[in-house]
């Protein structure tokens, strides 16, 4: 089983894919807690030099508070991380599938929600 849901953008730049990645996500209910630019963290701690990598702590908080309210340590594996990974093809963006990742938690409720959410960032991802 893949853990990630994956789209490759070849016709657009960086930041228009962040851009663009932002606003499905938004139109499905998710709003980003955290943001990680990798790239810049990896040059400033260790000095190397990569292409550009995202991760956007995205969620929907309709569907966590279902899922706390099952599964109340689920938190320890929130947010949905979605990234943005620049390679010499285009900007490749993957989210975290959510079945894959509550495989581990035996809660058949949570698996529901979780499969809700798979669903959403499926629409994210084929929207971009």
């Amino acid at each position: 089983m893949s853990y990630t849901i994956n789209t490759l953008i070849t016709d657009s730049s960086f930041e228009d894919v962040d851009t663009r990645t932002r606003a499905a996500l938004a139109e499905k209910g998710f709003g980003i807690l955290t943001e990680i630019d990798v790239q810049a963290t990896m040059k400033k701690k260790l000095d190397k030099e990569m292409s550009g990598y995202r991760i956007l702590g995205a969620c929907n908080p309709s569907m966590a508070w279902e899922a706390i309210g099952l599964e109340p340590k689920v938190g320890a594996m929130l947010p949905c991380n979605v990234i943005l990974q620049e390679s010499p093809q285009g900007i490749e963006v993957s989210a975290i599938d959510p079945v894959a990742s509550m495989q581990a938690i035996d809660n058949a409720q949570l698996k529901e929600v979780a499969a809700q959410v798979r669903e959403q960032l499926r629409d994210v991802i084929g929207s971009i």
